[in-house]
């Protein structure tokens, strides 16, 4: 099959009737004032309430919001009742800690029920919620929360002492350390609170105020190839996107069984790991282990997973893993299956649809937008390497920046430039934490009406968006803009290839000339005759202007922990340059 084939889809195709059927009619009747009536309430526009206690007088009080998985232990439930009373409780807590309306907390976890009942009740009482990824290592931990001037820190016992104790005297703005015992029970540890006891000893009654739609509600941390970490400031509004994306990207329904895997450390696992589910009134399962191919396909399998929500390097790693370990499980409750994070070969689309019978659909959005705003969905075609149409309420287009930092958009199909969307957007960022110049030059046009993403991308004649590249990123050789993904796409395709990673390398004549790093699948190993054949590969299928001059095989590429390939770091170490911001790099903590 080729892999730039089209996916058709037809009614025979849909396990249950999809929620978004007809694009055009959809697009045209989206109303976001009607998104927002829905899900406000005595708090006002308030994510923690319409998560949790807005299903109060319902059914679904009863239903399980979250089943916790853990190696060598049964899973722990919580129903939607429990979680709102558990999150009332820590949004009392904290107002008897003095939190103010603002006041930024921070959660240091693993993935624990009590990660997710402090940021609900962070959320419901005014305060700012910003949970960091548990393996960061000290000093990334200490640089976000001096960003961000945190006042309370929840962590574990065992995080603390070996992650945030050392560095305690370099945090001045951080007043209370809340800690859960690693192993259950109370903890002792001077210079904290233990978090069993304070939560035991507040009330659960609903606490007391009202939030507005423009009120600071998430802080999420990105990092740049360069400098500290930017802090993308996202409002309780952001719940209208969470709630319209899980709708018409996820597809949820009202019984699914839904597994977002990343981490609530990343804004992937806080808006789709804990918000836009809970708005939806699914159960939502949440592994504390690390990857496992084996691991993975028992509870896609064992949990009757309905809705997966995953990345590609973890599509990747299965796919190095083999067919034939996925054919030792069946699933039969599945029916849709999405990825994000970075973009999705095609090659990778057609395996989800030979071991799952489901093509794997990919979207695309940034830590800035706050939600996915352009999908593959479940009742249209795919178009395997695209990221898919923009979703109702979102306007996307592809512009071109003049020499005045203006822009003129783009309305030829095919023609490759930055890709741009019309701010105004509720899950939009409303600023970069104490960089406002930053956050100003991420817009531009009449009246700062597009934000400009960074991603070169082309739309076709059919309105599907192609990822190109970042545009810092993009090669440039001997006249030709080279896109590194539709290099490692091709790549992609050789049966050895498990993952590719492309660089510009300086050439004194072309500029720049293209160089690849690939890991191998199971059961191949590198030799100057494979490397050879890849490079003749992908030559036949780009073209001798395109294709790589020289390819490298690593044991493993570089990641971040949310899954993205590092091209800037494999740059910097080909050519001997600082490697900028690590803190983010997969196994650097």
């Amino acid at each position: 099959m080729e892999p730039t084939a089209i996916i058709r889809k037809t009614p025979a195709d849909w396990r249950v009737a999809p929620n978004f059927s007809d694009y055009g009619a959809e697009r045209a009747r989206f109303d976001w004032n009607a998104v927002a009536a829905s899900l406000t309430g005595p708090m006002g526009v308030n994510i923690g309430w319409a998560a949790t206690d807005r299903w109060l007088a319902t059914k679904k009080a009863e239903r399980v919001a979250f089943r916790f998985l853990a190696a060598g232990q049964p899973p722990k439930e919580m129903t939607y009742a429990e979680l709102a009373r558990q999150s009332n409780r820590f949004a009392n807590l904290l107002r008897q800690l003095g939190c103010a309306p603002g006041t930024v907390v921070f959660v240091l976890a693993e993935r624990i029920p009590e990660l997710f009942v402090s940021v609900l009740g962070s959320l419901k009482c005014g305060c700012v919620a910003s949970p960091l990824f548990s393996a960061f290592g000290p000093e990334p931990i200490a640089t976000r929360i001096n960003l961000g001037r945190g006042k309370v820190l929840v962590t574990t016992d065992l995080l603390y002492g070996r992650k945030v104790a050392g560095w305690r005297e370099a945090m001045p703005t951080l007043q209370h350390v809340l800690l859960v015992a690693a192993e259950g029970g109370q903890t002792a540890v001077p210079g904290t609170h233990d978090f069993a006891s304070l939560m035991a000893a507040a009330s659960d009654a609903p606490v007391a105020g009202v939030t507005a739609a423009e009120d600071l509600a998430l802080l999420h941390f990105t990092s740049g190839t360069t400098g500290t970490p930017k802090g993308a400031m996202h409002v309780h509004a952001a719940m209208l996107t969470h709630w319209a994306t899980g709708y018409y990207a996820l597809d949820l329904h009202p019984d699914d069984i839904f597994w977002c895997t990343a981490d609530p450390g990343w804004v992937t696992g806080t808006s789709y790991g804990i918000i836009a589910p809970l708005l939806h009134g699914v159960t939502s399962l949440v592994d504390r282990e690390e990857f496992d191919a084996e691991r993975w396909y028992g509870i896609l399998q064992d949990q009757g997973v309905t809705v997966w929500y995953t990345a590609p390097t973890a599509i990747r790693m299965l796919m190095k893993a083999g067919a034939e370990l996925a054919q030792r499980y069946r699933f039969p409750a599945l029916r849709f299956i999405a990825s994000v994070g970075e973009p999705l070969n095609p090659e990778a689309v057609w395996w989800g649809k030979e071991v799952f019978g489901l093509p794997i659909h990919d979207n695309w959005w940034q830590t800035e937008t706050g939600g996915i705003m352009i999908a593959n969905t479940p009742a249209f075609d795919i178009k395997p390497g695209s990221m898919g149409r923009p979703l109702p309420g979102v306007e996307a287009t592809i512009v071109k920046r003049n020499e005045e930092d203006d822009v003129s958009v783009i309305d030829t199909p095919d023609v490759e430039g930055e890709l741009a969307l019309k701010a105004g957007w509720p899950s939009m960022f409303r600023g970069y934490l104490n960089n406002e110049e930053r956050y100003r030059k991420c817009f531009a046009g009449p009246n700062h009406e597009w934000y400009l993403t960074g991603d070169l991308a082309k739309r076709d004649a059919d309105g599907y968006f192609w990822f190109v590249g970042r545009l810092d990123d993009v090669i440039k050789s001997a006249g030709h803009l080279i896109g590194p993904f539709e290099v490692e796409s091709a790549l992609m395709e050789h049966p050895a290839v498990a993952e590719a990673g492309v660089i510009g390398k300086p050439d004194p004549v072309v500029g720049e000339m293209v160089k690849a790093f690939v890991s191998l699948k199971k059961g191949w190993e590198d030799s100057e005759a494979l490397r050879r054949e890849l490079l003749a590969h992908a030559r036949k299928r780009l073209g001798a202007a395109v294709a790589p001059k020289e390819i490298a095989v690593l044991a493993s590429l570089p990641r971040t922990r949310s899954g993205k390939i590092m091209r800037r770091l494999l740059k910097a170490r080909e050519l001997g340059l600082p490697e900028g911001d690590t803190s983010t790099l997969e196994g650097g903590a």
